[in-house]
């Protein structure tokens, strides 16, 4: 296996999932303005208790880095996942009527739950490359899917989750993705494809975990009992 090209690799292993994230209802309410507010609170909600465990994964990675580049590739997705997202997460919670209170009293719900255990699991235990295959996912995903609802009708400009969209279509979300995927490619340079195994296991867990968190804000779904 061509080292550059895992993460392209592990991408298009995955790729009807991503394409039925894209399609998903919540994400096109994003942009054409038809996802119901009630539905977007939830997700805001469990979204900033899925960023509190990032940011976890994040530091862990640091601590786990073989040098002071890979450190500060790790740490400015700390930084920016703790100073930017989940700051646009507050905003957007106090504009909505959800108080800061509330939104520190949410608790998981079971994807949430699941999803972070998955992440947090792979940062504990496994190596600097698989941490990175998990979260890619994630970060790559939203770059996807905020470049293409900015690419399209021009409406979402209007939409009131205008905001959300520019974030992760923003050129600075962007490339910090495209620094993770250029980093895993780096970590994985010349490895066979047995070693890469693990590597495509956690990417596709956490691409299947993050269609599940569309689905779970889409219906609301909290614990059942």
């Amino acid at each position: 296996m061509s080292a550059a090209l895992l993460s392209e690799t592990l991408q298009s292993a995955v790729a009807p999932i991503w394409q039925r994230e894209l399609s998903h209802p919540f994400v096109r309410g994003l942009a054409d303005n038809t996802l119901d507010i009630e539905c977007f609170r939830f997700y805001l909600r469990q979204d900033y208790l899925f960023l509190i465990d990032y940011c976890r994964v994040f530091a862990l990675a640091a601590a786990k880095a073989p040098d002071l580049e890979t450190i500060g590739t790790f740490s400015t997705l700390l930084h920016d996942t703790l100073h930017t997202e989940m700051q646009l997460h507050r905003d957007y919670c106090a504009r909505l009527g959800v108080s800061r209170e509330e939104l520190e009293r949410t608790t998981p719900a079971p994807v949430t739950h699941a999803y972070t255990r998955h992440l947090l699991d792979v940062a504990w235990s496994g190596s600097l490359a698989e941490i990175a295959a998990a979260v890619l996912p994630c970060q790559l995903g939203y770059a996807e899917i905020g470049t293409t609802l900015a690419r399209g009708d021009q409406k979402w400009q209007t939409s009131r989750y205008a905001e959300w969209i520019r974030t992760y279509a923003s050129p600075e979300f962007v490339t910090s993705a495209e620094k993770l995927r250029g980093l895993l490619d780096r970590l994985t340079m010349q490895w066979p494809e047995q070693m890469c195994k693990p590597l495509h296991d956690r990417f596709l867990t956490s691409s299947r975990y993050e269609y599940l968190f569309w689905e779970m804000a889409w219906t609301q779904a909290g614990w059942p009992v």
